[in-house]
């Protein structure tokens, strides 16, 4: 039997490459984690560390006990929660903006049904206009995605600067229309980049209409024309215009969680509660 304390002792030594630290952090006197060590390597037959007065390093068995070990002790977490007694269940329609599928998004998802196994979680991805427009018909309970800075009512995750973007060393023709690559209607960052290029009496054309965040980065990647993002959600590969590059303003957006009902309970929530904690990492 491979004992849970002994796997945990196990990966915390693995981590800190250290039985004294390891001890420091689970509370155990050095003695209680070579104890635990021993007897892992006992009950598995193999030597899973080398270890000498100045340092501490994993076996070939070790290493993929890491594997095994951190499994286990996530199947067991999974197991006493589903019957450590009421537990969430039910389904959670959720719509996210395609600017966060390729962010940590995914990893938050991952974890909130980690810890809560029994919701069925619908992810829809798809412009914000578009969630928002399904979120007022009824088909979502809850959306993650922008809006116009002052638009409607509600505290917004956060806020941020809008700006053209494109491939490394792109410069503009002097005198040309801005070839302009954007996401197809009802998207606010091509509205605010049409809006601000026609205030500003700047000629424009469309090069590239994608409703595919990765669409719109391989053809900035191109260097077919600029396309406005928010600051904070650049794609890889892509850098800001530098100043100067004269273009106008195209202002801010606002990010912010929406949900269908203004008192939402049970797994829609949950998962609220979930992006908000982690909402410094979206925006990171």
């Amino acid at each position: 039997m491979l004992d849970p304390v002994w796997l945990r002792t196990f990966l915390t030594v693995a981590e800190t490459r250290s039985f004294t630290r390891a001890g420091q952090r689970l509370g155990l006197r050095q003695s209680t984690v070579s104890q635990h060590v021993r007897k892992l390597e006992e009950a598995t037959s193999q030597q899973l560390l080398l270890r000498d007065t100045h340092s501490v390093s994993l076996t070939p068995d070790g290493e993929a006990m890491i594997g095994f070990a951190g499994t286990i002790l996530e199947d067991i977490e999974r197991a006493l929660a589903y019957f450590a007694g009421p537990e969430l269940r039910g389904r959670v329609r959720f719509g996210a903006s395609e600017d966060f599928v390729v962010g940590p998004l995914p990893e938050i998802l991952r974890e909130f049904r980690r810890l809560h196994p029994l919701v069925d979680l619908e992810l829809t991805v798809d412009l914000s206009g578009v969630l928002h427009e399904k979120l007022r018909a009824g088909e979502l309970d809850l959306v993650l995605g922008k809006r116009r800075a002052g638009d409607e009512t509600g505290s917004p995750l956060w806020t941020d600067p809008l700006v053209w973007v494109g491939r490394e060393g792109f410069e503009l023709e002097p005198g040309a229309p801005v070839p302009l690559i954007a996401y197809p209607p009802p998207s606010i960052t091509r509205a605010r980049a049409l809006e601000s290029l026609q205030d500003n009496g700047k000629p424009w054309r469309i090069v590239c209409t994608s409703g595919s965040l990765n669409g719109l980065r391989a053809a900035a990647l191109a260097g077919l024309g600029v396309v406005v993002f928010a600051r904070s959600l650049i794609p890889a590969g892509l850098v800001e215009l530098p100043a100067g590059h004269g273009l106008p303003d195209p202002g801010e957006v606002q990010f912010l969680l929406t949900t269908r009902s203004a008192t939402p309970r049970g797994p829609t929530a949950a998962l609220s509660e979930a992006i908000r904690a982690e909402a410094s990492r979206l925006h990171g």
